[in-house]
């Protein structure tokens, strides 16, 4: 059966032989005398052949290790799968293999400021900071925790900390105290790393006051190490000589004797990283990842779903809260050139991030769909004012990218291009499903799952669906999955988090469909599945409806209990001087009846001046649900704007009819 939608992008077959994706194919086909032929064949094998394909793709990209072991999985439990039971490796050994004069990391601040690192130079400032941090008593196993912005510094800490054997943990300098004492305070790191301050939206902003009361009330930090970014360093020596245990990154690192790198060889699934859960229902879970697993689906993710190279200048619009800067930093195992921006991304104009791609020649281009989703309401189009001649991939996360999106990138940024909306998340610090640069794109659609990643869409029953909805899982152990959660000895909230409903089998919480030719849509997520009438509703596809209008800026939609049943309400920021009358309410509503079904649409049309999200720019549907239902919503340290949950706050609109 042919699919009825055309295509936005398909790669040529002389574009296709020339991917590493295409090139891994031929080696798997040599090395097991196969003859797959297409990606569909190289996924079906790779996931019934899991140890030939992870043992294969550790040859295929070159993992550097002092030992590989001789198995590839001992243990095939979810949880606690072991994956390269023998091995012993350093993640940071693997990011810094290259050596040469090639630029490794170009650092670009909101106000102008830049800097940039060749592989070379990158090696030299590990290599020092490493040595201060043995001075510092940091060994392995230890835990160091940056509190900083997207720049040339974290990466070069993080590096250092982990070439050491030792567990690097980030939030950025926009959290507020209690959103880093939720986190660092759990896993107590010996040593932290902090901006004095830093730049957002054309203000500066001082961290000193935050930073005295962090060291004050996380007993485990040993040494503040304070990195000047919005002072001089003359001045940020001087701001701090007051400051308990602090030191600044000048002082720290020129006070280590010489000492050669040497990477610590650990076990596969020793702990490499610790990341936090965004949500709003508690104390975020502290995700432990491991070096292995983590390598892996990165090298992999990067150098066959998206065919980076050392050619390749790779930028992903991120902070340091948030999974896509640990994702970024993979790309120095490739060789490829990263870009570190820091500030945001509208200014001072909506056109900022094109102007460096530009200037910088970045190829991979990696954004939110809320950011997209932003650039087409502010009618920017690159393709008019921009050349991005380098530019042959867009990436999208966050959220699901909507069809509209998907057309606004080819219409407006650049018609020939790789556009890849990815999931997958903080759970994994990688994705489920992403792109595929010998695959088409199709409007909606995520291209492909994951090779190696049993990804499969379940109903109600526990049954493999295709072309209908139903709670995207994962069938099969993988590599990157969490070693388990800090502070859960028992395991019982990492069992709890993924495996309660199916056991053995890793439940992600979204809602999907595997289309029929073998791409993803994500719906949303399925604990915010809207069910009036007892019919299942993904969010997004209300949101995609919502998006058309153009009076619309932002929206979040919510099921409300009321009578016996739920009802769909859907809350609106409108444009300036754009207000919501009869007339919007029933434009609304009709685009959205007029694509999807009449359960989808809203029963109550709000407007509000705001909508929460998470610092990773999520929007927060559970916390604006609980908020309805006069329930408490905890860890609002979550939020970038915890201050809009307000707006929902006992609103007459919902107490009727």
């Amino acid at each position: 059966m042919n699919n009825p939608v055309q295509p936005l992008w398909q790669p040529s077959a002389d574009a296709i032989a020339k991917t590493q994706m295409d090139q891994f194919r031929q080696f798997v086909n040599r090395q097991h005398q196969l003859s797959l032929a297409d990606y569909h064949a190289l996924y079906q094998w790779s996931v019934e052949q899991r140890e030939q394909f992870w043992s294969a793709l550790w040859a295929f990209s070159e993992v550097i290790a002092s030992e590989r072991g001789d198995s590839v999985l001992g243990a095939d439990t979810m949880p606690g799968a072991e994956w390269f039971p023998g091995a012993k490796l350093n993640f940071a050994e693997n990011l810094l293999r290259y050596r040469d004069d090639r630029a490794a990391l170009v650092e670009r601040l909101e106000n102008g400021a830049r800097r940039e690192l060749s592989y070379r130079e990158l090696y030299d400032r590990v290599e020092q900071l490493a040595s201060a941090l043995v001075e510092a008593g940091v060994g392995k196993g230890d835990r160091v925790a940056g509190f900083m912005p997207n720049i040339i510094d974290t990466v070069v800490a993080m590096l250092a900390t982990t070439s050491l054997g030792a567990v690097w943990t980030s939030c950025s300098p926009d959290f507020g105290i209690n959103g880093v004492l939720d986190r660092f305070g759990q896993v107590a790191p010996k040593v932290l790393f902090a901006c004095e301050g830093y730049f957002y939206n054309g203000k500066t902003l001082d961290s000193l006051p935050r930073l005295e009361e962090i060291v004050a009330r996380i007993d485990s930090i040993e040494k503040l190490v304070v990195v000047p970014v919005a002072r001089s360093a003359e001045e940020t020596g001087q701001a701090i000589a007051g400051l308990d245990k602090a030191v600044s990154l000048h002082d720290f690192a020129g006070a280590a004797p010489a000492r050669a790198l040497t990477f610590e060889q650990t076990e596969f699934n020793h702990p490499l990283y610790i990341m936090y859960s965004s949500g709003t229902t508690g104390v975020p879970k502290c995700i432990v990842h491991g070096v292995g697993g983590t390598l892996l689906q990165h090298i992999k993710e990067h150098r066959l779903h998206t065919d980076i190279n050392r050619d390749d200048t790779l930028f992903y619009f991120t902070t340091c809260g948030w999974m896509m800067w640990n994702w970024l930093v993979s790309g120095l195992a490739c060789g490829a050139t990263l870009v570190l921006f820091d500030g945001s991304p509208f200014y001072p104009a909506a056109e900022g991030l094109w102007d460096m791609a530009d200037e910088e020649g970045i190829s991979v281009f990696g954004t939110s769909a809320k950011y997209i989703a932003a650039l087409e309401k502010a009618e920017v189009k690159p393709r008019e004012s921009h050349k991005l001649e380098k530019l042959r991939a867009v990436l999208s996360t966050g959220s699901p990218l909507a069809h509209e999106g998907f057309r606004y990138v080819y219409r407006d940024i650049k018609s020939d291009v790789c556009l890849s909306s990815i999931s997958g998340g903080t759970d994994i610090v990688s994705c489920f499903a992403l792109g595929n640069p010998t695959l088409p794109v199709y409007p909606g659609e995520l291209q492909c799952r994951g090779l190696g990643m049993a990804v499969e869409v379940w109903d109600d029953d526990g049954k493999p669906v295709q072309g209908e909805k139903g709670e995207l899982v994962c069938a099969k152990s993988f590599p990157c999955m969490p070693i388990g959660f800090w502070n859960d000895p028992e395991g019982s909230k990492y069992h709890s988090a993924y495996f309660e409903n199916w056991p053995g089998v890793w439940a992600h919480g979204d809602y999907a469909e595997i289309t029929e030719h073998g791409g993803v849509i994500i719906y949303g997520r399925s604990d915010a599945v809207l069910n009036p009438g007892g019919v299942r509703i993904g969010t997004a596809e209300i949101y995609r409806q919502v998006e058309k209008v153009e009076e619309v800026l932002d929206s979040i939609c919510i099921g409300q209990q009321w009578r016996d049943d739920v009802r769909v309400v859907l809350f609106v920021v409108l444009r300036e001087g754009v207000t919501l009358d009869d007339e919007l309410v029933q434009k609304i509503r009709t685009t959205i009846r007029a694509n999807t079904t009449p359960r989808h649409v809203p029963a109550k049309v709000i407007q509000v001046a705001d909508i929460p999200r998470t610092i990773s720019g999520k929007i927060v549907e559970l916390a604006v649900r609980n908020v309805v239902h006069g329930k408490p919503v905890k860890n609002q340290e979550a939020l970038a704007n915890p201050e809009a949950l307000k707006l929902f706050e006992n609103l007459p609109e919902l107490s009727g009819e």
